[in-house]
């Protein structure tokens, strides 16, 4: 009967455990929210961007606080979209690295920008993002770029 009562008491423990811990964030999956934000950029169409970041995520960008998402969006990235035919960018690189629920990138490139006046430019740019993971996805709660043109 005491083996009887072990062998109960052992599948009451193992039945009122949680059938699955939460799964430890994949520090890889936090490029797929960046490169959905890249993908924004070069297509010019900030839709649905803002589920992207967290709401009170602060955006850096060549030695300027930008402010949160909302802010940057609608008083710098949306106005300077809409001067551009387009923005292509090339030799992208990316690494993440992770730490618990935060997971930092690092992005190398270079791009192109065709301005509607048919006026091109091109810079050499880096950004780092931290992104944390909060109700199963990745947001991104800062950026920091800066670009410069390239060396010749």
């Amino acid at each position: 009967m005491r083996g009887f009562t072990m062998a109960a008491i052992g599948l009451a423990l193992v039945m009122a455990a949680p059938v699955h811990a939460a799964a430890a964030p994949d520090y890889q999956t936090a490029t797929a929210t960046l490169a959905q934000y890249k993908q924004a950029i070069e297509n010019r169409d900030l839709s649905g961007v803002d589920a992207l970041f967290a709401p009170d995520a602060q955006i850096f960008e060549s030695g300027g606080i930008e402010g949160n998402f909302a802010h940057y969006r609608d008083h710098h990235l949306a106005p300077e979209l809409k001067a551009f035919k387009s923005f292509a960018f090339k030799d992208y690189k990316i690494s993440v690295r992770g730490e618990g629920e935060v997971a930092v990138a690092t992005e190398t490139y270079n791009y192109t920008i065709v301005l509607t006046n048919g006026e091109t430019i091109e810079r050499a740019g880096v950004a780092t993002s931290v992104l944390k993971w909060t109700n199963g996805k990745w947001q991104i709660i800062s950026l920091h770029s800066s670009s410069r043109k390239p060396k010749a």
